[in-house]
């Protein structure tokens, strides 16, 4: 086991990244002509998104071929395009019989105030992700959607700390592998639920990590839409329907609640992608519950891997 998203089978990762500009984003493929059945649950009150709406409990059209977390706020969804551009080069696509169409749905988080504002993921950084896209191990921290992720922001951006891409997997009894990626841009601290220890925060007069409820009474003018988000993925290769991957993807979100302090505010933008890839029988709240688990060490591991940048430092450089 690998400990990371691609531990289910057929599922790739790739990252495109900015060190420059310092953004980036992160594609999420699924192999096979037919994609994966994935379904989302958006709770952040300030969201970017694209083709989320086909992705409900209702929606008619089955696979999804790929998944885009994004920098660049709403310009990072122009990404979205270069993912299009390589599957369909692939003949990948829902077959309509004059063309195949790639279906990849996309998340962005806000990174314009941490390196170049004019520097954002574009379509050929969304091709140059899908195409390094691979199963296997993978680089996490402040790569591809985190390369400019930050959290703890409510003292401003000159007290938070580095954000980050994590993952990480389950591997149950039958053969069953619950997996998720967290892209962390979070408003809040992020605590490691096993310990309760603030790893990444604003940062205190004594350069330590604090807690951001306490802060909040006093820089509640401080607090912009938008700026925000946590964007994840769960993948398993257990059968799932479209409903079943929607509430997967509403389960996932107990992962968040559980490291991120506080998550879903109205500066946030959180949105979770939970997508099945395989054929094992299981119950729908087996998945749902390890998928949490997954994805609570995912962001832990999303911003202990992060390295400091532009002048923002990460858990190494506080600890």
């Amino acid at each position: 086991m690998l400990d990371n998203l691609c531990d289910v089978p057929g599922v790739l990762v790739g990252h495109a990244t900015d060190r420059e500009g310092l953004t980036g984003c992160t594609v999420v493929l699924f192999d096979g002509p037919d994609g994966a059945v994935v379904g989302v649950d958006v709770r952040g009150s300030s969201p970017g998104t694209r083709e989320t709406d086909r992705l409900g409990p209702v929606g008619a059209i089955r696979g999804t071929h790929g998944l885009l977390l994004t920098g660049g706020s709403a310009f990072g969804l122009a990404a979205a395009d270069g993912v299009v551009r390589f599957l369909e080069e692939g003949g990948v696509g829902l077959d309509v019989g004059v063309a195949r169409i790639p279906l990849v749905s996309a998340a962005v988080l806000f990174d314009l105030v941490v390196g170049n504002p004019a520097a954002r993921p574009d379509a050929e950084m969304g091709y140059e992700a899908a195409s390094s896209a691979k199963s296997g191990t993978f680089r996490q921290g402040s790569v591809g959607a985190g390369t400019g992720a930050s959290v703890g922001k409510v003292l401003g951006m000159g007290r938070a700390m580095k954000g980050g891409v994590g993952s990480a997997s389950v591997d149950l009894e039958d053969g069953l592998v619950v997996a998720a990626l967290a892209a962390v841009n979070a408003f809040g601290d992020v605590r490691d639920p096993e310990t309760n220890q603030t790893l990444a925060g604003p940062r205190q007069e004594d350069g330590r990590p604090g807690d951001t409820a306490y802060l909040l009474p006093q820089a509640a003018s401080r607090l912009r839409w938008g700026e925000n988000t946590t964007l994840g993925v769960v993948a398993t290769n257990a059968r799932l329907s479209k409903p079943q991957a929607v509430k997967v993807a509403q389960m996932a979100h107990d992962g968040l609640a559980r490291a991120v302090h506080p998550v879903h505010t109205t500066v946030d933008g959180d949105v979770v992608f939970a997508a099945s890839a395989g054929g094992i029988e299981v119950a729908t709240d087996i998945v749902g519950v390890w998928g949490a688990r997954a994805m609570q060490r995912a962001i832990v591991r999303a911003v202990r891997e992060a390295e400091g940048l532009a002048g923002i430092p990460a858990v190494r450089d506080v600890g």
